[in-house]
């Protein structure tokens, strides 16, 4: 498999011109998702496509899955490291499927639900509904979101090794390695993503391949 280094401004412009060249770019609402453990920096890629697309003369919506965690209740019922339960259970995938993803169908309202709970507080963030213009762009980040049949149009996987993710997780969320074990022996997300980025170094981002 063929491996390309890439600087991360490079690879940003690259992401935005594949955005905005995917089937009906500019007429109805796309759904990207960039997937990664938090080591891998997720976020900080969604929210360096912000610009590029607007450039690109298409607004943006950023939404994080870590506003739709389950309540504590449900994630943590088999304790506070489990590794399965957050595999399994953390994600409230019918919420962000009812709140965020659903409404960007075609015929949908383009009304969205930035997010739904504080994960540090455990309570509702009360966030107002955010509408989202014909021919803009959800990007969406968070951790082990592929192998969900989550509606998207694009899909970005950051993959780490697993020397670096054990390397830049810190000590107290340790526990969740064995559950990205788990992802990539069940999921494979880099075969799963239509681009995958390895990012064992972050300021030397490496394309891996698209579909």
């Amino acid at each position: 498999m063929q491996v390309h280094p890439i600087s991360p401004d490079r690879l940003a412009e690259l992401l935005a011109d594949r955005i905005t060249a995917l089937p009906g770019a500019g007429e109805r609402w796309l759904r990207v998702a960039v997937d990664g453990a938090a080591a891998a920096r997720p976020g900080a890629l969604a929210d360096a496509l912000v610009e590029p697309l607007r450039l690109r003369g298409r607004p943006t919506l950023r939404v994080s899955a870590a506003g739709f965690l389950r309540p504590a209740s449900v994630r943590l019922e088999y304790g506070k490291q489990d590794a399965d339960a957050f595999h399994d259970l953390w994600l409230d995938d019918g919420a962000l499927l009812r709140e965020v993803l659903d409404p960007l169908e075609p015929d949908g309202s383009g009304r969205v639900l930035p997010s739904l709970r504080d994960p540090v507080t455990d309570r509702s963030t009360r966030a107002p509904y955010t509408a989202l213009p014909p021919g803009g762009v959800l990007l969406l980040d968070g951790a082990l979101l592929l192998g969900r049949w989550l509606p998207l149009e694009l899909t970005v996987h950051l993959a780490l090794s697993p020397a670096a993710l054990a390397r830049r997780t810190p000590p107290e969320e340790r526990w969740t390695l064995p559950a990205f074990a788990r992802y990539e022996a069940e999921t494979v997300p880099a075969e799963a993503a239509d681009v995958t980025v390895r990012v064992d170094d972050p300021r030397h981002p490496a394309l891996v391949g698209s579909r």
